[in-house]
């Protein structure tokens, strides 16, 4: 076997040169005598013209046999101009059948008919898809770009441990136990952020690294449980120069791997996107903006209007141009139900039309709050006006969601577009179910001039965080970190921990802090997100070689799995069941 070419490289400049071929046979089409077919491997397709008369083993040939053929290139009479190589064919003089395969479960084609848990269960077929390999080749080239740019800006690759203590992070740790040490477990690591802060404190100040990273999360289109992320931090640069730097890493990929052009990438403060977008990860290639109703219904006697408003809460809605004849009961309920998923109680929908708002609520809605609506936002007949009541993040969220629904449902969003933004000013904190929570991650700086606002008002206190945002998703999240021991152990406590337990759990982090530490920041990109988006793929797992499914299973090999007894004894475990005790 000696290949001369890739099928899909072959063009009118090679007709006349005698070529080696090989790949699997994508089609056989049988003209009488003649038979033609589509030779595929990862570059592409190339037409094969082969006699059978004097091939006869062309007739054995069906879909996915691996073969290798020698021809010559000439050029076709009906030329394909949806193929690449659809100037020229392979008159084939020889063909030798490499392997056979049996029947496919599914189309081996970039339409294909199977259902995403065939594709996962078969996925080694499904990685035979022209599309499917185009991501994943796409994928790699985004890798290769990042990690040449940050070599370029002196970036050091450097791995740090993927078992490592069990630290909070925000999300549920994997626990890996120990043979050795009985009854102790090791964490997989959720990420390399306490390393590379200490890598920081080593003096290397420019880091990188290509990191595998493990949560237990609850799966959805853009979240794995193992993930991949390019991880940066360096020390001695401001906020605004670290992002510059990272916006320098983003043109040389849109550049150099998309071909497109080096791209705008504004600022958007978090209080700012969640009142515009409904989202602190606006997707900003369309304008819908959300609309402050409070102003019109400050003295409204609707109930709910009156309730919200006066209980400190907001009114944000949609006004949704032209569409009122496709809102039918059926439509309102649906997209009712969406905001309700996110804490909403309901949604009032009116429809604008001659004689003034027609919809459920219509009738609490005066003729003069009518006339100030049209005025100030220019409503027109046949338009659709979405309001939701509630407190400010909760509507805003909820709203921003419906903007999504509705932007796709009816195709507001350019599909080959791309909008970046940064995202900052995040709160420091929320509150949880047991106090406050750090919003990003315990390691995240306060404003320095929001430090003294740490012992007075923590929930009014701004963090140095910074998220990037591409067509909706957050591909990556930074912040410019605390290096001072004793605000770092005040972060911890504000959050709950007891000095026994920073000690028990960060104590050899904030030690470090003793000897020196330098100011710092970073960021990691969430690779298998930015894929996602840059190349307009419908979920994460289309990025991923062999992903688990929504179930958080991997149809491929079924795992998880049980475990032997002899492996939990070696492990020092024991698997209790589940009873009404237990539960």
């Amino acid at each position: 076997m000696n290949r001369t070419h890739h099928n899909g490289t072959l063009r009118i400049e090679h007709v006349g040169e005698e070529v080696e071929l090989v790949g699997w046979v994508s089609k056989r089409r049988n003209f009488g005598s003649i038979n033609f077919i589509d030779l595929r491997d990862r570059s592409g397709l190339v037409q094969l013209v082969v006699n059978h008369d004097e091939y006869p083993i062309v007739q054995e040939l069906r879909s996915e046999f691996v073969i290798s053929v020698k021809g010559t290139v000439r050029e076709r009479q009906d030329k394909n101009p949806k193929m690449l190589t659809g100037d020229v064919e392979i008159d084939v003089l020889e063909v030798t059948i490499i392997n056979k395969a049996a029947q496919t479960p599914m189309i081996i084609a970039d339409e294909t008919d199977a259902l995403e848990d065939t594709r996962l269960k078969y996925r080694y077929l499904d990685l035979r898809r022209p599309i499917m390999q185009d991501r994943l080749m796409k994928r790699a080239r985004i890798v290769r770009e990042m990690r040449n740019s940050l070599e370029d800006l002196g970036f050091i690759d450097i791995e740090t441990p993927m078992l490592t203590k069990s630290t909070p992070e925000g999300a549920r740790e994997y626990l890996v136990p120990s043979r050795v040490h009985e009854g102790e477990f090791y964490a997989l690591a959720q990420s390399p952020q306490i390393f590379k802060q200490m890598l920081m404190i080593g003096g290397l100040e420019r880091y990188y690294q290509v990191a595998r990273c493990f949560r237990d999360e609850d799966l959805r289109a853009d979240r794995q449980l193992d993930f991949t992320q390019v991880d940066i931090e360096a020390s001695f640069l401001s906020q605004e120069q670290f992002m510059e730097l990272v916006e320098s890493v983003v043109n040389n990929v849109m550049v150099n791997v998309l071909e497109a052009p080096k791209p705008a990438i504004p600022h958007i403060a978090f209080y700012d996107a969640l009142n515009v977008y409904g989202s602190d990860k606006p997707d900003m290639r369309f304008e819908f903006f959300l609309q402050d109703f409070g102003r019109v219904f400050r003295q409204s006697e609707f109930k709910v209007f009156s309730d919200t408003l006066s209980g400190g809460g907001v009114l944000k809605g949609l006004v949704l141009k032209g569409q009122a004849e496709q809102f039918t009961r059926k439509t309102i309920d649906k997209y009712t139900d969406l905001v309700k998923t996110y804490g909403l109680k309901g949604l009032v929908v009116l429809k604008v039309e001659e004689a003034g708002f027609n919809g459920s609520a219509a009738k609490f809605i005066t003729d003069n709050e009518y006339q100030l609506m049209v005025k100030e936002y220019d409503l027109e007949v046949g338009d659709v006006v979405f309001i939701g009541s509630g407190e400010w993040e909760e509507t805003c969220t909820a709203i921003g969601a419906l903007r999504l629904g509705l932007a796709n449902a009816f195709d507001m969003v350019p599909k080959d577009a791309f909008a970046y933004c940064w995202v900052t000013d995040f709160p420091m904190f929320e509150m949880g179910d047991e106090g406050l929570v750090a919003r990003h991650h315990p390691f995240t700086a306060p404003k320095e001039d929001h430090v003294a606002l740490l012992d007075t008002d923590p929930l009014g206190v701004t963090a140095q965080a910074y998220d990037l945002v591409l067509n909706g998703f957050e591909i990556a999240g930074g912040s410019m970190r605390i290096h001072n021991q004793d605000l770092q152990e005040k972060m911890f406590s504000l959050i709950g921990f007891t000095d026994e337990e920073i000690q028990a759990r960060f104590g050899f982090f904030v030690d470090a802090f003793k000897y020196g530490t330098p100011p710092h920041g970073g960021i990691a990109f969430g690779l298998d997100r930015y894929a996602m988006a840059l190349t307009h793929s419908n979920t994460i797992r289309d990025v991923i070689a062999f992903p688990k499914n929504a179930s958080a299973r991997c149809p491929l090999t079924n795992a998880p799995s049980l475990a032997t007894p002899k492996q939990l004894e070696d492990l020092h475990l024991k698997i209790v069941p589940k009873t009404k005790e237990n539960v």
